[in-house]
């Protein structure tokens, strides 16, 4: 399966706040997004771990 399940960690206080999915083959490299953080209170970056 080219599906793969991701968890985001906020950059700032490495908490694991988002669960998603990406394509593989489409996008090999690690994802980084802006989102919401609901500890820091703001909106931080936060990149893909396992």
């Amino acid at each position: 399966m080219a599906q793969e399940q991701i968890t985001l960690v906020c950059v700032d206080c490495q908490r694991r706040n988002y669960h998603s999915t990406k394509n593989k083959k489409n996008v090999p490299d690690r994802l980084e997004l802006r989102r919401y953080c609901k500890w820091c209170r703001k909106h931080t970056l936060h990149k893909e771990t396992k």
